[in-house]
């Protein structure tokens, strides 16, 4: 894994969480608890801060960032799908952004939000708790049944064993 201290700014990674061998983390980024870090994900905090909770699933390919000065902040067991975007916004726990999605510059999305694949979350734009938001830019859909909300709950608790799960069973290939 590529994991840098940049101009004196450095990450802080728990034991509990999983980083690919082919993700990077640069500069103030924090990983509480366990995290699960995919493949090419790109994490930099080297010049805002980011923050990421217990029991997120941090996908393949997704980019995290804040402007300068500023804090991108990622709740509890969220799942960031495949290549999503996520930039100087906050994110509430239990959250699914997905795939292709981009949360950009003061976003806030609510606990238990969906963020539909390829969707946009413009500058400012705050999804509210528990509602299904999709398209560009992104607009409410429907809310979360208690249904979804407990497959979930199952699809999320797949990342936080896999933490442990990688790091006891993940072999290279020689």
């Amino acid at each position: 894994m590529s994991i840098y201290i940049f101009e004196g700014r450095t990450p802080h990674i728990s034991e509990e969480s999983y980083v690919s061998p082919s993700a990077t983390i640069i500069g103030d980024v924090t990983l509480n608890g366990a995290v699960w870090v995919g493949p090419g994900a790109v994490i930099r905090g080297d010049y805002g801060k980011i923050t990421i909770a217990t029991g997120t699933a941090v996908e393949d390919n997704v980019v995290i960032h804040a402007r300068p000065g500023e804090e991108t902040t990622i709740g509890e067991h969220v799942t960031l799908g495949h290549s999503c975007v996520i930039h100087t916004a906050v994110i509430g726990d239990f959250a699914v952004i997905g795939m292709h999605s981009t949360v950009t510059d003061y976003a806030r999305v609510g606990k238990w939000a969906v963020i539909a694949e390829h969707a946009l979350v413009k500058t400012k734009q705050e999804i509210e708790p528990e509602v299904i938001a999709g398209g560009v830019p992104a607009k409410v859909l429907k809310t979360v049944t208690p249904e979804y909300k407990k497959l979930w709950e199952e699809y999320k608790m797949n990342y936080t064993s896999f933490c442990k799960r990688y790091k006891e069973s993940l072999v290279e290939k020689l």
